[in-house]
């Protein structure tokens, strides 16, 4: 995390607060997350260097940069390089994302998509992992359907901002489903299809 700096990924009058390890405001009522929970988030994932993951709310970029200096480090060859597919709801933030990641020199590991992400992005499943930085009503069903076989997805599941619980979804080689309770969260809802009716 040390190498992805959070400021690079925040709005002009909020860089002064980028140690601060607090959600932050990016705009359109959407926030970075705080340092400890794309931590724990990261650590859950057991991310390994050459997985293929989706990250669903793309939100400034930062999270996705964080997952990809794991599974595409630099110094490790092209040929087995990961890739983050991160996909954004809000059209502006998602473009203010690419050039976040462009500028951070993360556009040959990152790419930014605009859509509704509680569909998933089936056109790059599966995925190794998946992550989502936002609150859903539910384990949204697409997302466990495009892991593949030992795949995780860590989810925020609850009602809109608070008393929501993270999920650690794994899907296992056998193709049972298991779902372990990482902790309580409060992150901002999901939306589209499969997030909260807002």
């Amino acid at each position: 995390m040390r190498a992805v700096p959070r400021a690079k990924f925040l709005p002009i009058d909020m860089q002064s607060y980028e140690s601060v390890d607090t959600p932050l405001p990016i705009g359109f009522g959407q926030t970075i997350s705080a340092p400890h929970m794309v931590s724990i988030m990261n650590e859950a994932l057991e991310l390994k260097i050459g997985h293929k993951v989706l990250e669903v709310g793309g939100g400034s970029g930062w999270h996705a940069a964080t997952i990809a200096e794991i599974v595409a480090p630099k110094g490790t060859p092209r040929s087995e390089w990961g890739h983050v597919f991160t996909v954004e709801i809000v059209a502006s933030l998602a473009e203010n994302a690419r050039r976040n990641i462009i500028n951070s020199g993360y556009g040959d590991r990152v790419t930014i998509i605009t859509g509704d992400g509680s569909k998933g992005y089936p056109e790059k499943a599966p995925f190794d992992r998946a992550v989502v930085a936002a609150a859903a009503p539910e384990v949204p069903k697409p997302l466990v359907d495009q892991l593949k076989l030992g795949g995780i997805l860590v989810v925020p599941v609850g009602s809109p901002f608070l008393f929501q619980t993270l999920m650690k979804v794994t899907k296992q080689i056998n193709g049972k489903i298991k779902e372990t309770n990482i902790g309580s969260v409060a992150f901002v809802p999901l939306t589209g299809e499969f997030g909260h009716k807002i």
